[in-house]
């Protein structure tokens, strides 16, 4: 659900590195037997993601960075031994990891970062329903959990959180525990979350027509069956990262009565003039057209409630400012938040609270 710290008895850490100043982290990888011709840092700070390279000192493979705009970084390193051999590995001298979907990957936190304090509170847990719904439309079924705040009966109508790469954001940021924790505390009232898996991200998650039809008239409706849900969007609220998120604004151009509100994180609203560097994405252009209409629309007829996050050192940033710029044009009532990270699970999550649980309040109280 978040960064760990791995133990000793996991992993030998003699001389725990980087060395983080306030300025710069100085990262040090061993190689007292010289098995490495070459060592990069991956990162998510700049272009090209691997880079910079390490020097070699005689004894240790060292490279200074300075510190970007954030308070925390994530990273892995890049090996080529000598015998030719290559692999990515997080940083062994580190004992910091953030889980993700492809693995653990190395953690930098500055001083004045800190986990958001719910990730250490203890609250009540509610019932969690593992199902799928069938979509004709995809020729698929979408893995579905549904989540009901503790104390809720099946019978109860409460409004709904429909979240894209939702059993993603239960794992890795901790969304469930999140909720049970504000809803616990008082801050947000009884409620369910429907938790959606993707099927073929890449393709159904990128402005595409068939999936909006596929959510709007039959995932929507098939969750309404799981899950009593009173009438009128503004009982439901439409929530993704990245892609997803992209996706949620879609459906709402698409099919405006699906959602009363969005809560979109690190959007991938792709435009040309912002983001060249995504241009081999198989399905740029639908995106870049998708996302046209919408920048240079000068009015839209459904307007809704819409909170944003992007990260400081995240690509994303300049094209989400400009979707928040037209979405208050178009008369939205629109926020985005700059979160000191990257593109990740715990970036997202660290804005959990305050910018979603105030949402959820003020479309439900």
């Amino acid at each position: 659900m978040g960064t760990t710290q791995v133990s000793a008895s996991e992993e030998q850490v003699e001389n725990p590195t980087p060395d983080i100043h306030p300025d710069r982290v100085v990262f040090r990888l061993p190689d007292p037997v010289m098995s490495m011709a070459e060592v990069n840092l991956i990162q998510e700070i700049r272009r090209p993601r691997l880079g910079p390279p390490f020097e070699f000192d005689g004894s240790d493979w060292v490279l200074t960075v300075p510190r970007p705009n954030a308070d925390r970084i994530e990273y892995m390193l890049h090996l080529r031994h000598r015998d030719g051999g290559e692999e990515t590995i997080p940083d062994p001298n580190n004992p910091v990891v953030a889980p993700g979907p492809f693995g653990y990957k190395s953690v930098i936190e500055w001083s004045g970062y800190a986990p958001p304090d719910w990730v250490a509170a203890d609250a009540p847990s509610g019932d969690l329903v593992d199902t799928s719904i069938r979509s004709r439309t995809l020729r698929s079924d979408l893995r579905t959990i549904v989540w009901a705040s503790p104390g809720a009966s099946v019978d109860d109508s409460l409004p709904l959180l429909v979240a894209h790469d939702g059993p993603e954001y239960a794992e890795f940021s901790g969304l469930i525990k999140c909720l049970e924790v504000a809803h616990h505390e008082g801050r947000i009232p009884s409620m369910r979350a429907a938790l959606v898996a993707p099927v073929e991200r890449n393709e159904t998650l990128s402005a595409s027509a068939a999936y909006a039809r596929a959510l709007a008239y039959e995932i929507l409706p098939g969750i309404e069956k799981l899950a009593n849900v009173p009438h009128g969007r503004s009982m439901r609220i439409g929530m993704g990262a990245s892609l997803g998120g992209l996706s949620m604004l879609h459906l709402h151009r698409h099919s405006p009565a699906a959602f009363g509100a969005l809560f979109l994180q690190s959007g991938s609203f792709f435009r040309q003039r912002y983001d060249k560097q995504e241009s081999s994405f198989p399905r740029f252009r639908r995106i870049s057209r998708f996302m046209g209409r919408v920048l240079t629309a000068e009015d839209w007829p459904h307007p809704i409630p819409v909170m944003m996050t992007c990260g400081t050192i995240e690509e994303n940033l300049w094209n989400n400012r400009a979707t928040r710029d037209a979405l208050a044009r178009q008369g939205y009532e629109v926020a985005l938040h700059e979160n000191r990270d990257g593109h990740n699970w715990i970036g997202w999550r660290d804005t959990f609270d305050p910018y979603l649980i105030d949402l959820i309040a003020r479309m439900w109280a």
